[in-house]
């Protein structure tokens, strides 16, 4: 995550670490909290507040009872 956080291309990765193809090499590339909060703040849902989501009480208790 860190190589192509730094700008190595995916191809590049996929070739150091011996996948078969960059296909392959996605599976593996997760990204971290730190990048997702920090697309999900360039993003801002229609006539909505800033913030977190919170579920609604009866989703969480759905949830838990799956």
């Amino acid at each position: 995550m860190e190589l192509l956080q730094s700008g190595v291309d995916r191809s590049v990765i996929a070739l150091w670490l011996g996948h078969e193809s960059p296909e392959t090499t996605q599976i593996y590339l997760e990204a971290d909290l730190a990048l997702k909060e920090k697309a999900l703040s360039r993003t801002a849902p229609f006539k909505t507040r800033p913030g977190r989501y919170r579920p609604p009480d009866p989703l969480l208790e759905f949830l838990k009872n799956l």
